[in-house]
């Protein structure tokens, strides 16, 4: 049986950067972009290597803001 992947998207200008999905992620691939600021003025999340994504959408339950998405991709 195949692993699951995902997908993560994030509407980035919406972030608060708090930094909760980079703690719940299991493959440590959700990190805060160091090298960009936002509208609000924040270090957005981002993905470092999303072919690693397993799909467990942790990163998506845990952001008060609804702020990421996460799709199961083929």
């Amino acid at each position: 049986m195949a692993k699951a992947r995902g997908a993560v998207y994030f509407e980035t200008d919406r972030c608060k950067g708090c930094e909760l999905c980079t703690a719940v992620c299991p493959v440590d691939i959700v990190v805060m972009d160091r090298k960009s600021i936002n509208r609000k003025g924040y270090n957005p999340a981002t993905v470092t290597e999303m072919d690693k994504c397993i799909a467990c959408a942790n990163c998506a339950t845990v952001c008060p803001d609804l702020v990421i998405r996460v799709e199961r991709v083929a």
